[in-house]
């Protein structure tokens, strides 16, 4: 059975579940032990598909219907609908390459995203059926894909005032070290930085928190402040439970993120 980290929404959605894979068991020796369902990171094929059999089976859903995009820090998001549901997998393939969120109206559709420290972020609609899910790292909030997710969603029948919101586990403020021309890029795209940034005052460098940029962005595009839910838990301290990158290095496995409608 694998462990899943179940994400709330601030009202409870009937038909709903969130979540974010744990790592399970762990080799300290191998970056990529444990569960990891990303395939484009450099791990065995045939774990990666092991991990994905196993989360299809235990959903109840067929390995089809586990819906992950090839992400590249873009801000692009695509929508599942039945006419993606129809194509063949290369058509799907080429369709989920360079996108970084998705949004489905479907039942049983497990949409995710893989992330090793960015945010991953869960969105729903439960009046009008409507879910999305967004890979939110630095370049992604600094592109505001929080706000995009929430515009394609209001496009397939949702209301942004109804959206409700969950961050999983993503880095904390104060292991998010960047360097000034971080902050610059949050600077020049909108983002007082006094309520993003602080500075180490030992070493001088920046921290951003990747989780109130995204929440500040989510309450921008019309979603209330007590329906975003911020998960506390951060994946560079708890590396052993969460992939990351910063701790384990780029060559390691990645947190699955999802949302699916049962």
């Amino acid at each position: 059975m694998m462990e899943l980290e179940k994400l709330e929404f601030g009202r409870p959605v009937e038909g709903v579940e969130a979540f974010s894979t744990l790592r399970g068991q762990v080799d300290g020796r191998n970056p990529y032990s444990g569960v990891n369902l990303c395939d484009y990171v450099g791990d065995d094929a045939l774990r990666v598909l092991d991990s994905r059999i196993t989360l299809a089976m235990q959903l109840g859903v067929d390995l089809d219907d586990l819906v992950m995009p090839r992400q590249t820090h873009s801000c692009r998001v695509a929508v599942i609908d039945e006419q993606f549901r129809t194509m063949d997998i290369d058509k799907q393939e080429t369709a989920l390459e360079g996108v970084d969120a998705l949004v489905t109206s479907l039942q049983g559709v497990v949409i995710g995203v893989n992330t090793a420290d960015c945010v991953p972020i869960v969105l729903v609609d439960g009046q009008a059926g409507v879910i999305g899910v967004a890979h939110a790292g630095w370049r992604g909030t600094v592109g505001r894909i929080a706000s995009a997710v929430v515009e394609e969603m209001c496009r397939q029948g949702a209301r942004a005032d109804r959206i409700q919101a969950a961050m999983g586990p993503s880095i904390c403020q104060e292991c998010f070290e960047v360097g000034d021309e971080v902050v610059a890029a949050f600077k020049e795209a909108g983002f007082a930085p006094e309520a993003i940034v602080r500075r180490n005052q030992e070493t001088g460098k920046a921290h951003i928190d990747l989780r109130a940029a995204n929440r500040l962005v989510l309450e921008a595009a019309g979603l209330a402040a007590d329906q975003i839910v911020v998960s506390q838990h951060c994946s560079r301290c708890e590396y052993g439970r969460f992939f990351s990158a910063r701790r384990l290095g780029t060559a390691s496995g990645r947190t699955f993120t999802a949302i699916y409608k049962r």
